[in-house]
């Protein structure tokens, strides 16, 4: 598969990296559940990132250690699912997963490719953080940023995502807006009418790269358009995914997962991720943005500027693993 050098990569980064998770550790549950495993959260500090200022344990509960001055919730997980575009050397998009295994709900919040960093590089876009250290250093600021800990990561490339569609015999979704589009320079082509279909694995991938027509038409909100599409889909291979007859797959499935994740996390964790996802069910899934401005501007730059007072909200209510709330002061939030 010929891979597009466009700013669209991100968009299917997003995309591989989700339904990874969903396919692969649902699939992988009903063969391993005896070695399903719960994550332990992080109790050490990035490289480079912000300091967790007690990580000593509270006796007998080592799974849930104090960090950052805050005792932590118990069997509440953070993990950041990032896409890698391996011909671009990045990870344009990624996702901040909250698994909250007490209450039974997961949350998913889309981080824009463009979100504004304070940072002392020229480009200071969130994007842009790999290619100054690396996937660890796009955790380091998503955590910087956000001020709250990514306890654990997942990486995938853009292949999985074809191969997996493929292996649930494709996709039924609704598509939102008339596609047309060609690049003969990558031999990409894209041409869909609105409404409902069934689609392959090609399709799909089409579908999820697509930015604005020939004529240079498009999604209205652009960039954030785009995870809109992206997040309705995701449900939908949540809610075919979670289904007991693609069980019968879990070889392919686990070869596909060994072949294109790389993760921090132990094949027994990934189980029982697996299994709250199967717990919770697609209803229980929920997928947000990050709240802000997509035509910001900042030193003669386009970015998005998050809202600093929606976003810390938006963290409390879906994302914070600690037991009290976060204030502004914990977060870094760059306002022009």
């Amino acid at each position: 598969m010929r891979r597009s050098k466009r700013k669209t990569s991100g968009l299917q980064a997003a995309a591989v990296t989700a339904v990874c998770i969903l396919f692969v550790v649902t699939a992988l549950l009903g063969l391993y559940k005896c070695f399903s495993k719960e994550p332990t959260p992080r109790t050490e500090p990035l490289p480079g990132g912000p300091p967790l200022e007690d990580t000593s344990l509270e006796p007998g509960a080592a799974a849930y250690p104090k960090a950052g001055g805050r005792e932590r919730k118990e069997r509440f997980h953070t993990i950041l699912l990032g896409g890698l575009d391996d011909e671009n050397g990045g990870s344009d998009t990624n996702l901040l997963v909250a698994v909250d295994a007490k209450s039974g709900q997961i949350n998913v919040v889309s981080l824009p490719r463009d979100t504004l960093l304070d940072v002392t590089w020229q480009v200071k876009k969130l994007n842009n953080a790999y290619h100054h250290g690396g996937f660890t250093q796009t955790m380091s600021e998503v955590e910087t940023l956000l001020g709250i800990p990514v306890d654990h990561y997942v990486t995938v490339d853009l292949q999985a995502f074809v191969e997996l569609v493929d292996e649930i015999d494709g996709v039924d979704f609704d598509i939102p807006l008339t596609m047309d589009y060609d690049d003969p320079y990558q031999d990409l082509h894209i041409h869909f009418d609105p409404g409902p279909r069934h689609l392959t694995g090609e399709e799909a991938l089409q579908v999820v790269r697509w930015r604005q027509n020939n004529d240079g038409t498009g999604y209205a909100t652009a960039d954030i358009g785009r995870i809109g599409t992206q997040q309705a889909f995701l449900k939908a291979v949540a809610k075919q995914t979670l289904q007991i007859s693609n069980w019968d797959k879990i070889r392919t499935f686990a070869e596909i997962f060994q072949e294109r994740v790389e993760t921090d996390l132990e094949l027994s964790n990934l189980i029982w991720l697996g299994e709250q996802a199967l717990t919770a069910g697609s209803d229980k899934i929920a997928f947000h943005t990050l709240p802000g401005d997509g035509a910001g501007w900042y030193k003669g730059g386009s970015y998005y500027v998050l809202d600093p007072a929606a976003t810390l909200e938006m963290v409390n209510t879906y994302f914070n693993p600690y037991k009290s709330d976060l204030t502004a002061d914990d977060m870094h939030i760059l306002v022009p």
